[in-house]
């Protein structure tokens, strides 16, 4: 209850940020009780016996309110007639006075979104993942992985953008100075096309000033060049639907190495992929915010990651494991029984 502890400090004579500042509220606030009790609008009434009754608090996040506000938080407001894409402390507020009548400053309806557990971060980009033979492709390859024989490998593929560019992202400042990051005249790439071995974490690659069927065959060739036929007798390789991946080019060089074989993620499944998760820490350690100014020295510094700190052991992810993939793999295993009891 705000409006005694306000009253009092005003009449001593703090001016309102000290209040603000003393009782944790905004400035707004303060302006509102003090414009409330000059109005003679507080809404205090006296009970039986003449005592003084207050009323119920607007800043108190009641069930009722906390309805309306997860309402309006689960709805876009462009529902409502705003024109905008996200809601803000402000939009929420005036939200609220319109669809119940509470009048609360922007200020309190941050403190409410803190008690409900809501935060204010950024949000991530997702795919599609609507494959027709997503199940079936899941389930392959959880197989290989379950079924990998002493001279059988699985490696996961994929091709990664190196802009001079720099990613911008978060990092430690001074309070009430922004880092600059310095853009180049002209955006140069080179590409990074990578093989990562889902058991041991270590990663192949190479680098291609382009990205075409040219860089995904060298990145092969350095595969059959590390791992050797004498050690393995197949490899499986998981790539995604990337159209360099089906070139014909890569068709004819993989029949001349028949040890190699592709396996197809699902289309727009990124997260079936563990290689995104190394990539995706390249990104933390060489290309966000960088400061190089030449793409060779960006490229070095992502080459050296690569061979320093590695080794990138990850999981498979857990969509591996949902219920339709095991029951998929279950199915596989059983024609697998009855296949060698024939």
């Amino acid at each position: 209850m705000l409006v005694l502890p306000v009253l009092l400090l005003c009449a001593a004579g703090p001016t309102p940020t000290e209040i603000a500042a003393f009782l944790f509220c905004s400035r707004s606030s303060v302006y509102r009780i003090v414009a409330a009790y000059r109005s003679n609008s507080l809404g205090f009434d006296f009970a039986d016996g003449s005592s003084l009754q207050p009323p119920v608090p607007t800043t108190t996040l009641s069930p009722s309110v906390k309805r309306s506000l997860l309402v309006l938080l689960r709805a876009a407001p462009q529902a409502f007639g705003w024109c905008r894409t996200r809601w803000s402390c402000a939009s929420l507020s005036a939200q609220l006075q319109v669809n119940r009548g509470i009048t609360v400053s922007a200020d309190t309806c941050r403190r409410w979104l803190h008690q409900l557990g809501w935060v204010w971060k950024r949000a991530k980009l997702i795919a599609r993942d609507d494959d027709p033979q997503r199940v079936e492709k899941l389930a392959r390859i959880r197989w290989i992985f379950e079924h990998l024989g002493p001279k059988h490998l699985l490696l996961f593929a994929d091709e990664l953008d190196i802009h001079l560019l720099p990613k911008v992202g978060y990092a430690w400042m001074e309070k009430g100075h922004q880092q600059e990051v310095m853009t180049p005249g002209t955006n140069e790439k080179n590409y990074l096309a990578g093989a990562l071995d889902i058991i041991t974490g270590r990663m192949l690659h190479c680098v291609w000033v382009r990205k075409t069927s040219g860089l995904f065959i060298d990145l092969l060739k350095v595969i059959d060049l590390t791992y050797s036929a004498c050690h393995y007798s197949n490899i499986f390789v998981v790539v995604d639907n990337y159209k360099i991946h089906k070139a014909k080019v890569v068709e004819q060089w993989l029949r001349q190495h028949r040890r190699i074989e592709l396996v197809y993620l699902p289309t727009y499944c990124p997260k079936a992929n563990p290689i995104e998760r190394a990539f995706g820490d390249v990104h933390d350690k060489c290309t966000r915010n960088h400061k190089r100014k030449r793409l060779r020295d960006l490229v070095g510094d992502v080459i050296k990651h690569l061979q320093v700190n590695g080794p990138w052991q990850y999981k498979l992810s857990e969509i591996y494991y949902a219920p339709e993939i095991t029951a998929a793999v279950e199915h596989m295993a059983a024609k697998e029984r009855l296949k060698a009891a024939a």
